[in-house]
């Protein structure tokens, strides 16, 4: 079992991407989930922007960002 955590800077909020992985011995993916989270700068305070189990849901958000930068903020635009 691994929890990963990634935060990516804004310049008003953050963005934290944490990922839960479970594998057996064998090495097969038991559970996954991947929540993200938006964090204010001048709060510790966080809100759920989306919660996925698809595995590399959390990988494929973080490419995204760093392809296109800002533009990939307008998905989470209703938020």
């Amino acid at each position: 079992m691994s929890i990963r955590t990634t935060i990516v800077k804004g310049l008003v909020v953050d963005l934290v991407i944490e990922e839960f992985n479970d594998r057996d011995t064998a090495g097969h993916l038991n559970g996954y989930v991947a929540t993200i989270y938006r964090q204010d700068k001048k709060a510790l305070s966080r809100t759920i922007i989306c919660r996925s189990r698809l595995p590399g849901a959390a990988s494929e958000l973080e490419r995204a960002i760093k392809r296109n930068g800002l533009q990939a903020f307008r998905r989470l635009a209703h938020v």
